[in-house]
């Protein structure tokens, strides 16, 4: 059997929920406790517009406090679903642990459980990706995955650093977006000068 190569591997942008998306609510239980942020459907929509996946992570342990069942949680997500697509954005995979944080599961943020997951399902790569959340442990699931981190604060209270430093901090997803695509745009030109040279090479060789 054959590995998909790295380069053949598709890179993503994976965002938490609560305080990235919508409106941080400590649990969000009902379709009307869900609010879509502002700017949250125009930050998706332009990635969407690159070739870069866009994927929603979620700790929901209201469905093992029994607070939130998960006909309930498919209810919230169907709303955010609909709300995206009035902004013209998309979704391309929603994976969510629903454990409790004493579980000891391998899915619930920091661990790399639904990214490595989400990685099998959509053929991605994980150290080309990004991880965008509001709190500590989304950068702490980014340096996991290997992936780039960046720290939103449009949601949950600051927490203190203790030594996890996001690659940048952004006020909001779309200027953590905007910040994404300018790493795009340095990737693509460091591609093309790394081909330049390759060809330069071929030619030196040929002659």
């Amino acid at each position: 059997m054959t590995r998909t190569s790295s380069a053949r591997r598709r890179r993503a942008v994976f965002l938490d929920r609560d305080g990235t998306v919508s409106e941080y609510v400590e649990y969000c239980c009902r379709p009307e406790d869900f609010r879509l942020l502002p700017w949250a459907g125009q930050a998706i929509r332009t990635l969407n517009e690159t070739q870069l996946l866009v994927v929603l992570a979620t700790n929901q342990s209201a469905i093992a406090r029994g607070l939130l069942t998960m006909e309930g949680l498919a209810a919230i997500h169907e709303k955010m679903r609909q709300e995206l697509t009035r902004c013209g954005a998309r979704l391309d995979g929603i994976y969510v642990c629903p454990h409790h944080p004493d579980a000891g599961c391998v899915c619930r943020k920091p661990e790399v459980g639904m990214l490595r997951q989400a990685a099998e399902h959509h053929q991605i790569s994980l150290s080309e990706s990004y991880v965008v959340g509001d709190r500590r442990l989304d950068v702490l699931l980014g340096r996991a995955a290997n992936s780039t981190t960046v720290l939103v604060r449009s949601g949950h209270p600051l927490e203190p650093a203790n030594g996890v430093v996001p690659d940048h901090e952004a006020p909001t997803l779309l200027e953590a977006v905007q910040w994404i695509l300018r790493q795009e745009a340095a990737r693509a030109k460091r591609a093309v000068r790394r081909l330049g040279t390759a060809t330069s090479a071929t030619e030196i060789t040929v002659r």
